[in-house]
């Protein structure tokens, strides 16, 4: 069972979220949620509240627990980029990027994890 929960237009470059979310993969569920509460990153925060958001479908949508389930996958992708300019000296501007990302997380049961081992 695989159950997944996506925050979209989180204002935060990828860059920065995906360095954390690479940490996270083959954790389980409530490790992951233990370990996220007490860095201090904002990627954290909000990867934090993606998680909880799956676990939160899991148990209310599909009637799982918490310590059934790992997380398996932890993608950031681009979402769009705010465009401003900064001004600088003799009338010139420099462009600013103001980068956006969408965070999605899936949790799978054990149950299918033990599965795909045996086979």
């Amino acid at each position: 069972m695989k159950v997944q929960a996506v925050t979209k237009y989180v204002r935060i470059s990828p860059l920065k979220a995906r360095a954390l979310a690479r940490n996270l993969v083959g954790m389980p569920a409530d490790g992951a949620l233990q370990s996220l509460k007490w860095i201090p990153r904002k990627s954290a925060r909000l990867m934090f509240k993606t998680l909880k958001s799956a676990v939160a479908n899991a148990e209310n949508n599909f009637n799982l627990s918490i310590d059934q389930l790992t997380l398996s996958e932890a993608i950031v992708n681009e979402g769009p980029v705010i465009k401003r300019f900064q001004a600088v000296a003799r009338g010139s501007a420099h462009p600013i990027r103001k980068r956006t990302s969408h965070i999605k997380i899936v949790l799978t049961s054990k149950d299918e994890n033990e599965k795909d081992c045996k086979k």
